[in-house]
């Protein structure tokens, strides 16, 4: 016999190593390890996990907050009193309201009143304790302008805007106890008592009616001596035409001083809320990197320990005729087989994660396709890249050098 067919075998003969075997020698490891499999793998799943979870709920919020702000339209506009050059707070004309209605862009237009009295539950509470509430009064085409519901009763008509009858905000109405309006339902305004005739639901671009109770304009200059200028005025707008609108009502609103008046968009907070939240799921996705990058460290540190670990194991399969091409692949293989089971858990876990936060918070589940399979892909890379040094050292060791060990 020739000292060639001794020769250990470096992958220059015709040795092959068949899928399947590269994937059973590659995870006898993590099979054998099970607690450092365990470990290792999770430093992956976490990272997964946390880019997954920002990405299924930053979906999820941000389609709840897009739906949000296609139910209430993006053409509203509010039109108010700023200061005046004295420094003091100016007051909008009392015919601000049919000004801006006869605008051609103008769809509908609603103002809301303040009202100089109480709010309180009945007489016997004392007049400090109001809750923050407050007394105003309004048009009749306030609700549809503002695409705002009844959660209970009616709202105010031409008929009950006439004499003293209120719709309570959704906040005043969980502050004042009262829920439902099955029976004849009463509250204190000033100094008498007034029936409550509907409850509203949440007003989500107007808070400050949510903490309002809301009277007819007629029953508040009747009975309250309330003023007759608006104190807002919301304006929907043909839409296309918002910002044709928003530069021509302050001068329709108050011709003698147009500088005084403010004009704003309600849903501007939102779209910057939304803006806001593209930027955090930014930072989070960056974080979410630095784990599974971490977690790509701790791969191969623990492959670097395994080929230490099996030197042995390495060498006497070298002389039974493995080649460096062999080894390399069965190293390689159990490191992305631990990053394999990482992104699985992670991927899962991410996915549990949005779906519990989103049911609590009444959002739909969003989990993005290129979130799920991105982050599983992401961590098979991680594994390949953590293992190649680790198998490269391993393919490395002589037969001889490797037994000896």
């Amino acid at each position: 016999m020739t000292a060639a067919a001794h020769a250990p075998n470096n992958g220059v003969d015709g040795s092959r190593l068949r899928a399947g075997d590269i994937f059973r020698v590659g995870a006898a490891g993590p099979r054998a390890r099970k607690m450092r499999t365990a470990l290792s793998a999770l430093g992956v799943s976490i990272g997964i996990a946390a880019m997954v979870g920002v990405l299924g709920l930053s979906e999820s919020s941000k389609s709840a907050l897009l739906d949000e702000i296609s139910a209430l339209g993006t053409n509203l506009l509010t039109v108010e009193a700023g200061a005046g050059f004295g420094g003091g707070n100016s007051e909008l004309p009392e015919s601000a309201v049919a000004s801006i209605e006869r605008l051609d862009t103008v769809e509908s237009a609603a103002a809301v009143y303040t009202v100089d009295a109480s709010i309180l539950k009945n007489e016997f509470v004392d007049p400090g304790q109001t809750g923050g509430l407050s007394v105003v009064a309004a048009d009749t085409e306030l609700l549809d302008t503002l695409n705002g519901a009844v959660v209970d009763g009616q709202w105010l008509d031409e008929a009950t805007s006439q004499y003293p009858a209120v719709a309570l905000g959704s906040v005043s109405a969980e502050r004042l106890g009262i829920t439902s309006l099955d029976q004849p339902t009463y509250v204190y305004v000033g100094e008498q008592y007034v029936q409550v005739v509907g409850i509203l639901d949440e007003f989500p671009l107007s808070a400050d009616l949510d903490r309002a109770v809301i009277m007819g304009r007629d029953a508040a200059q009747a009975f309250y001596d309330a003023g007759e200028a608006p104190t807002t005025i919301y304006t929907r707008v043909v839409d296309g035409e918002v910002d044709a609108t928003r530069d021509i009502i302050p001068a329709t609103a108050d011709a003698e001083s147009p500088e005084e008046v403010t004009v704003s968009r309600p849903t501007d907070a939102l779209e910057a809320e939304a803006a806001a939240d593209d930027a955090l799921t930014t930072l989070f996705l960056g974080l979410g990197a630095v784990a599974l990058l971490v977690g790509g460290i701790g791969i191969a540190n623990v492959m670097v320990i395994a080929v230490i670990e099996r030197r042995g194991e390495i060498g006497l399969r070298r002389a039974l005729g493995a080649t460096r091409a062999h080894i390399r692949r069965q190293f390689l293989t159990e490191a992305v087989l631990l990053s394999a089971l990482g992104g699985i858990a992670g991927v899962g876990f991410g996915i549990v994660a949005t779906y519990v936060y989103s049911a609590t918070q009444d959002w739909r589940v969003i989990i993005p396709t290129e979130a799920a399979a991105g982050g599983f892909v992401a961590a098979l890379l991680i594994g390949a890249i953590a293992g190649l040094y680790p198998a490269t050292r391993a393919a490395r060791l002589a037969p001889t050098e490797a037994l000896r060990a």
